[in-house]
């Protein structure tokens, strides 16, 4: 049997990093991933996938991704099932992440603070 997923998206907010009650690492996100055709409606849709990572990867993934950020997940789908407050029973998909890859370079705060290059004495023609 196979299962198998590979997305590449978007952080849609920073990953959220806890440890389980034996200390193991746990981190959790969201990607946004457009979809490859439009609707009906000449629109790119996007799919919002929950991403979970487990111990190393986990601490990793909180330590250099941010929001906005352009990264590769491979892992596999998951549902579980869990119980409401109220007791009614629902089903989650989320991709359990085997590995995760950068695509993008971290913005830094020096790029975004450099000024603009305005005077043209610098041009060399």
């Amino acid at each position: 049997m196979l299962n198998t997923v590979i997305l590449i998206g978007r952080l849609t907010r920073n990953p959220e990093l806890r440890y389980t009650g034996s200390g193991t690492a746990v981190a959790s996100f969201t990607l946004a991933v457009d979809r490859p055709f439009n609707n009906q409606q000449g629109e790119r849709e996007t799919d919002f996938i929950d991403i979970v990572c487990w111990r190393q990867l986990a601490e990793q993934v909180s330590q250099h991704l941010t929001k906005g950020r352009l990264v590769a997940v491979e892992g596999r789908l998951q549902i579980r099932s869990y119980e409401t407050q109220d007791g009614q029973r629902r089903k989650a998909a989320e991709v359990v992440a085997s590995a995760v890859r950068f695509l993008d370079r971290p913005r830094t705060a020096a790029v975004e603070s450099e000024p603009a290059a305005d005077d043209d004495d610098d041009v060399p023609f």
